[in-house]
């Protein structure tokens, strides 16, 4: 399946697998403002990007990788931060997921970190078919607003 960049007009869509991985991972509620995202991905001064996965000849979108760049101070260069990688159940085991894996790795020689919530066995054996290891002795904080 290609891969290939997030456009303005896939915003409706990137939103959509955005909602559905949420509901995947047991958040019901989540509803995304469309213009809002629109703005981050693809305003004046974008915050993250997306890479879309697409089957051949079609315009369906089939999954997502939702991405920021980081950077390594230890490393001294730049990597990526993925946020979410999506792919639709009836488009799971194609492949997919390595390709879009794939196309982020070739975007960098540094980093390609993300998180995943534990119990996700699934998802652990995928990552780790791929060499992908957990980083051991990091935990992660998060500082909200309104804390």
């Amino acid at each position: 399946m290609p891969v290939r960049e997030a456009e303005v007009r896939d915003a409706d869509e990137i939103c959509a697998l955005i909602e559905e991985h949420a509901r995947f991972e047991g958040n019901d509620t989540l509803t995304l403002d469309r213009a809002e995202m629109t703005k981050h991905l693809f305003g004046p001064e974008p915050k993250a990007w997306v890479l879309i996965a697409e089957p051949p000849d079609s315009d369906t979108v089939a999954g997502m990788a939702f991405c920021s760049w980081n950077f390594s101070t230890w490393e001294g260069r730049p990597g990526i931060w993925l946020d979410d990688l999506y792919v639709r159940p009836e488009y799971r085991r194609h492949g997919l997921g390595n390709e879009l894996l794939a196309a982020l790795r070739a975007r960098t020689d540094g980093r390609v970190e993300w998180d995943m919530q534990e119990g996700n066995e699934r998802a652990a054996a995928f990552y780790a078919q791929l060499g992908a290891q957990p980083v051991p002795g990091w935990v992660r904080y998060r500082w909200s607003p309104g804390s």
